[in-house]
């Protein structure tokens, strides 16, 4: 009779075999097998995942930083809500954009602020469909990770897409609206309603019946590529040389929707998480930001990707806080002037976000990853804005934090860096993922040592 030993092992020798094929498994690691030796005395290898979370408006500068540098740092009033994750966080600062600057384009700010935060370029000053920006961090880790998962990577927001029209000074809206970008012309746009991310992740349905629904959503969704390239090809006999590489992009975008779809036949069992699919988008702010990060969560302790963003509201967001009893809009507030009765109120909308992140990284410190550490172990996060001070606009100094020990980074402390390209973390950060050296990101100049 075959022992239940015996059943175990055979089980996590085919599991083994699974993995080093490409096929990502959805169950998680469970304790009392690993105790019993069943899974094998050594715990899995736990991958390394990075994210990045975008807040808008720059900060009030003086309630940011904290007041001593290294490990024995006090949280600044702005950064109190992070007390229970202390350990967790670097607070970096001295990392500039110097691209988002104004330069000879004049105003814009806002918009070159989150189109340079993960590329480092200086987007092209224009309203009109010859956008122009460069290829950004998460992407490039996708190019060369993307494959390893379901999703090479996700895109989350809490506000509305836009890829054109005129939203900051002659700048497209598609700089403010969108992190990621495949390429200069080929922004990602997020997905802002919870319920769609997570049918499009595990399939629509209640628990035991996604299965069937991913199945049937992957198999239109084939059918409607092979109509939608059979009707290019018939088109572009007839496009100048401009609309038919306006095409061709659009066709590697197509090519990319087909990729993920293979791949996820091939992996064949999505993960099928044992919680209610989210019935949409909370009317409560708060309760939005936090659903959005409960799916980030549970992306990465799926294995679904390793790689996300979240915009969780567009630079120049003039939004109201009635949660906290903020009735003017953040980036009116954020012009204060010098009035100290706005600049509080800034602090307090800073503090609200940090809140939102702190519950965040204390969820992901409380849940075990498969090599039995926490998930925020093997992960980094960068939180932060691409303006420094909202009120004089100003793109150096950014308040940055990186959260998490993914890679070996050095957490809990307050690090002041020497002026440097943002770009220079995110080399770091690459190296840390197991990307092949990338020589050069945007503007550049060198790996951020000490992180």
């Amino acid at each position: 009779m075959t022992t239940e030993i015996e059943a175990g092992t055979r089980g996590a020798t085919r599991r083994a075999f699974l993995r080093g094929a490409g096929v990502c498994l959805g169950l998680p690691a469970f304790e009392s097998l690993l105790a019993r030796g069943v899974l094998g005395s050594e715990l899995p290898k736990a991958p390394t995942r990075m994210a990045f979370v975008y807040v808008p408006n720059g900060v009030h500068q003086h309630n940011w930083w904290p007041k001593a540098t290294g490990k024995d740092f006090e949280l600044s009033p702005t950064l109190k809500p992070l007390e229970p994750v202390k350990k967790w966080v670097q607070v970096l600062g001295g990392l500039d954009q110097k691209n988002a600057t104004a330069g000879p384009d004049g105003a814009g700010d806002h918009a070159r602020a989150s189109g340079s935060f993960l590329t480092g370029v200086r987007v092209r000053k224009t309203a009109g469909a010859d956008i122009h920006a460069g290829i950004s961090v998460d992407q490039v880790a996708a190019q060369h990770l993307g494959s390893l998962t379901r999703f090479p990577s996700l895109e989350l927001s809490c506000d509305s897409v836009h890829k054109s029209g005129n939203c900051d000074s002659g700048y497209s809206c598609a700089y403010q609206y969108n992190l990621a970008w495949r390429g200069p012309s080929m922004p990602l746009a997020p997905e802002p309603n919870p319920r769609l991310l997570f049918e499009r992740l595990y399939g629509a349905g209640p628990h035991g019946t996604r299965a069937s629904s991913l199945a049937e959503r992957r198999e239109l969704n084939r059918s409607i590529l092979d109509f939608v390239a059979e009707d290019a090809r018939t088109v572009a006999q007839s496009l100048g040389q401009r609309d038919r590489d306006k095409l061709d992009e659009y066709l590697t975008a197509l090519r990319d929707v087909e990729a993920r779809i293979n791949r996820a036949e091939r992996a064949k069992d999505a993960p099928d998480p044992d919680r209610e699919t989210p019935s949409g988008i909370p009317a409560s702010f708060q309760d939005y930001i936090q659903l959005m990060y409960d799916m980030l969560i549970l992306a990465f302790q799926t294995d679904s990707t390793r790689i996300a963003t979240f915009l969780v509201a567009s630079e120049g967001s003039n939004r109201a806080f009635p949660e906290i009893g903020i009735s003017e809009g953040h980036h009116n507030l954020s012009h204060h002037m010098g009035r100290r009765e706005m600049m509080d109120k800034i602090a307090e909308i800073d503090r609200f976000y940090l809140l939102q992140f702190g519950k965040f990284l204390e969820k992901a410190a409380a849940i075990k990853d498969v090599d039995g550490h926490a998930l925020l172990a093997n992960t980094m996060i960068v939180y932060g804005s691409g303006n420094g001070d909202g009120n004089a606009h100003t793109h150096h100094n950014l308040p940055v934090i990186l959260a998490g020990a993914g890679g070996g980074l050095s957490s809990g402390r307050f690090v002041k860096h020497k002026s440097q390209p943002m770009t220079n973390l995110y080399l770091s950060m690459l190296d840390r993922m197991g990307v092949p050296t990338v020589p050069r990101l945007g503007d550049s100049t060198e790996r951020l040592a000490d992180v």
